[in-house]
């Protein structure tokens, strides 16, 4: 594995929840892969979360020692996107959901990534047309939506934007399927298909929560056994990020023409306001640690 696509250098900027788990999927995929955040310790924090979902897929017969070194060697890490993204073939920016910071890294980025370089963004709402804007050829950004864990999880959601060259669309699905997943791909529109979906049933597990027809375990037994959904809503709202949930809510109930059912319960917005965002703060719906 590695070259493919003319892709063989990728750049993560952001090494967060999502970005460290894409860069781990593309350096285990043989690519040679940069992790950007804006300082050594959050680099650092996320390198160790990469080596410990390595460590316990060795622990687990899934990874050899030896692909577990490979994994690693093929990993470097930075503090400039710039520098990270100095020649890549593909970027793909992984930080937190504010059109003005993704397009400003994504600037950045491309000053220094290679003139034919694919800009993809991990937005889980926000219109692709919109990052694209501004930046020097904007027919190669692209939406390039994982989700979490991404070494687990198998989807690929890639979204398109009227602009967006059709050869960018299949050489990022080539690279979806070097890394192991299905790919899906979807017209440009708030919320995508799997924020809009996923976000409907979350906010509705939460108003029945606050209405007291249910306990956050009993509800989401009621999807997990009674549907087959491997997650009940409320825990996976936890693993998102209560705080991600309720800024796509906002967005998605004002962006979308018939948003009203996307209005945040008054219960998500204390929740946040009282810093309980989910697994990432020790508390949400359920209590972790």
């Amino acid at each position: 594995m590695g070259a493919l696509e003319g892709i063989s250098t990728v750049a993560v900027l952001g090494a967060g929840t999502m970005g460290h788990g894409i860069a781990q999927v593309a350096a285990a995929a043989g690519f040679t892969t940069r992790l950007f955040d804006i300082d050594e310790a959050r680099v650092a924090a996320g390198m160790a979360r990469i080596a410990a979902n390595l460590q316990v897929g060795v622990d687990k017969g899934k990874v050899t020692p030896e692909a577990r070194e490979q994994t690693l060697a093929r990993l470097v890490t930075a503090t400039d996107p710039g520098v990270a993204a100095r020649d890549a073939d593909l970027v793909i920016e992984a930080v937190p959901e504010q059109l003005a910071l993704k397009h400003a890294v994504l600037g950045e980025a491309a000053a220094t990534a290679r003139p034919d370089a694919i800009l993809g963004t991990n937005t889980s709402s926000l219109s692709i047309a919109a990052i694209a804007a501004g930046l020097p050829r904007p027919e190669r950004v692209i939406g390039t939506h994982f989700f979490n864990p991404v070494h687990i999880m198998k989807l690929l959601e890639i979204v398109v934007a009227e602009g967006t060259s059709p050869e960018v669309v299949r050489r990022v699905a080539a690279f979806g399927a070097a890394l192991g997943k299905e790919c899906i791909t979807i017209r440009d529109s708030p919320g995508f298909a799997t924020s809009r979906l996923g976000l409907v049933i979350g906010l509705e597990a939460i108003r029945m929560v606050e209405q007291g027809v249910g306990s956050a375990e009993d509800i989401d037994k009621a999807m997990t056994l009674g549907y087959g959904f491997p997650m009940g809503p409320l825990r996976l709202t936890d693993l998102v990020g209560l705080d991600v949930r309720l800024s796509i809510a906002e967005y998605l109930s004002t962006a979308l023409p018939d948003g009203a059912h996307f209005e945040p319960p008054a219960l998500l917005r204390r929740m946040v306001a009282e810093g309980k965002l989910g697994k990432k703060s020790g508390e949400g719906f359920y209590r972790w640690g």
